[in-house]
């Protein structure tokens, strides 16, 4: 292997780290920002309108922390394996949250 060979494996593999942070910051940071707004509003006591928005205005703060997240990480897996746990406590939370309440 050349030293031209080792260069190019680094600048694919630099570029698929962006790939996955981009996949990270985007879809999957959505996804954990509209899971949390989900969970927040079956959480937050008073009126479901208000519950709701209130939701919504954290998930948007919570959105740009994801993306924010996705390029500071060490690595895209990383981003991608924190996001989708933080999603996965999220859709927990909303899932047992519904099953309490017998409502949507």
């Amino acid at each position: 292997m050349t030293a031209g060979d080792a260069h190019a494996r680094a600048r694919w593999a630099r570029r698929g780290d962006i790939a996955l942070r981009v996949v990270a910051a985007v879809p999957l940071g959505y996804a954990t920002a509209s899971l949390w707004a989900m969970a927040i509003a079956r959480l937050l006591p008073g009126d479901r309108a208000e519950a709701s928005v209130t939701a919504a205005l954290i998930a948007l703060a919570l959105c740009a922390i994801a993306a924010m997240w996705a390029f500071a990480a060490r690595s895209g897996w990383r981003a991608i394996w924190t996001l989708a746990t933080v999603a996965g406590i999220a859709a927990a939370i909303a899932w047992v949250s519904i099953d309490a309440t017998g409502r949507l």
